[in-house]
């Protein structure tokens, strides 16, 4: 595993990345865009220049300075690793909340060291607000002012609040019948997040994510944050969270074993079809 002093130099460098990835993707934001749909005529997968110029961005500096790491990518791909460590980029998480105008997309950049997230930050450059997790903690920087995150305790569902970002990513009956089972069970549901979603359980304003059909770009930046503030992130049934799929993230690590035996419970053979 890294060391402490690499994992220090490397976190730095995240933040690098998520500056200029900012100054890539802010002078797009609420102008007029081409929308590009990489789904086709069946579905909607929206991209935008800024979403490509961001990535080109953190990839270049990634092959500049640590030319032997590798880069998981959601729009330019993989490049293969020599040395085991891998940076996982999703420029702008939440594309779609940012042709709209919304300020809840933000920029996802992860190292993992063989397949397992050690640093994440996910960086709202409108808002000017970045989280940052690494295995020493998670942090929140804000107007220049950094401070430590906790999440919350919450060891009940019944008093949990609860969210997920659109009712579509539960894609299957199996997928929407979990859902259904988790949120009837909240004290409080709510669509709507992204990636600031995960930002707001590490702040201890929520207390659950629920969602499904996510990539490994989705989650992996996300996951040092939860967990940095005392959480645990996990697949529906239990499993990493790493390559995405179906996903819980939850501050209270507690509240995950109740929540993973309503979604057992919900549907006759719901582990096989997640």
């Amino acid at each position: 595993m890294m060391n402490d002093d690499l994992i220090e130099e490397l976190a730095k460098f995240a933040h690098v990345l998520a500056d200029a990835a900012g100054k890539a993707i802010l002078p797009y934001f609420r102008t007029p865009l081409v929308v590009d749909n990489k789904a086709g005529e069946q579905a909607f997968d929206p991209v935008t220049v800024a979403d490509k110029e961001a990535e080109g961005v953190i990839r270049q500096l990634i092959e500049t300075h640590y030319p032997d790491h590798g880069i998981v990518g959601e729009e330019h791909g993989i490049k293969e690793s020599k040395c085991g460590l891998n940076w996982v980029l999703d420029p702008i998480d939440g594309t779609r909340a940012f042709i709209m105008g919304l300020p809840t997309w933000g920029t996802l950049i992860a190292l993992n060291e063989d397949g397992q997230p050690l640093i994440g930050i996910m960086d709202q450059p409108y808002v000017g607000e970045r989280f940052s997790g690494t295995p020493k903690g998670t942090e929140v920087t804000y107007r220049g002012h950094t401070r430590p995150l906790k999440s919350r305790a919450c060891p009940s569902l019944s008093e949990a609040v609860i969210a997920a970002t659109h009712p579509s990513m539960f894609n299957t009956p199996e997928l929407m019948d979990g859902y259904q089972a988790v949120s009837h069970q909240a004290r409080l549901s709510r669509y709507g997040g992204d990636c600031y979603l995960y930002s707001l359980i590490a702040s201890g304003c929520v207390d659950l994510a629920i969602e499904a059909s996510l990539e490994t770009y989705d989650v992996q930046a996300l996951i040092p944050i939860i967990e940095g503030a005392g959480g645990r992130m996990c697949t529906w049934d239990g499993g990493s969270a790493a390559d995405g799929g179906a996903i819980l993230a939850a501050g209270d690590p507690k509240l995950l074993d109740e929540v993973l035996e309503v979604i057992a419970n919900s549907r006759p053979n719901m582990e096989s079809k997640l």
